[in-house]
């Protein structure tokens, strides 16, 4: 029996208004067979980064051929481009505004086409809500397996941006918060490969400095942190996380989203020196 096709749908729209369940009208209109997963209506609104990072996350979890509709869009209904941006293994409907910035950093191989076969569209196309009139028909086509030429010419110079990275300044390293998850978690830009020693199963002496809290402890789950604790630990998106017993780490630490994250190790740690 062939599979059904899967389509996802990645969006800052939130649940409260109309905007999903219709963009699911469009899809099961044009492909009614198609499943119709949600990865993510909390997106940050108007935030890219976000979006690059959700969908980065959860994409290759899904079958191949999945179509992956991703749709934060603070430009939606000016000049930039709508784009199907294909691998090996998936298909990726979006703004051509980096949202997939990410995929294109973990995908050895990436054709990207100008979406310009307006037939494809609902018609009228609204200048607010693309995400109806364009990204969802596309995608459901996508998912009948309408052939990627058939949208428009492959492009070079798609929009795309490099996630903020960890620097290392005297004896410090600097990252950043990258977002703060529903659990009051900090997610950072720091990953194994920038602090090895920090994730050691014994690490030498080291010191986190975040919002108004300073961190020695590395903790292997969630549970492992005393009542209001506020310790690190390597979270399933690979970063280093701030967090907390099953408490609020943002809250605890008065950071979010883009506070500063500095890591001195070793004998400045000891000293009390650093950051």
């Amino acid at each position: 029996m062939p599979q059904r096709p899967i389509i996802t749908l990645t969006t800052d729209f939130g649940i409260n208004d109309h905007f999903v369940g219709t963009m699911k009208g469009v899809i099961l209109n044009i492909a009614p067979d198609a499943a119709i997963v949600d990865i993510s209506h909390s997106v940050q609104a108007f935030d890219v980064l976000d979006g690059a990072l959700t969908v980065a996350q959860a994409y290759s979890y899904f079958p191949t051929g999945t179509v992956h509709v991703v749709v934060v869009d603070p430009g939606v209904g000016t000049a930039r481009r709508p784009i199907i941006a294909s691998s090996d293994g998936h298909h990726f409907v979006a703004p051509d505004n980096g949202v997939l910035s990410l995929v294109y950093a973990r995908e050895e191989r990436m054709h990207v086409r100008h979406v310009t076969s307006e037939h494809y569209f609902l018609q009228p196309v609204s200048n607010t809500f693309h995400g109806r009139d364009i990204f969802a028909p596309v995608g459901a086509y996508l998912a009948k397996m309408v052939d990627t030429k058939k949208f428009g010419e492959e492009i070079e110079d798609f929009a795309r941006f490099s996630a903020p990275r960890p620097k290392i300044s005297e004896n410090t390293l600097r990252g950043v918060v990258l977002k703060v998850d529903r659990f009051g978690n900090l997610i950072t830009n720091i990953t194994p490969a920038d602090a090895p020693k920090l994730f050691e199963a014994q690490p030498a002496p080291f010191k986190i400095a975040v919002g108004n809290c300073e961190i020695t402890e590395i903790r292997q789950v969630y549970a492992g942190g005393a009542p209001g604790e506020v310790f690190g630990i390597l979270g399933s998106m690979g970063f280093l996380e701030i967090a907390a017993n099953r408490g609020a780490a943002a809250q605890l630490a008065a950071a979010g989203k883009g506070s500063d994250v500095n890591i001195v190790s070793g004998e400045a740690a000891a000293a009390g020196k650093g950051a």
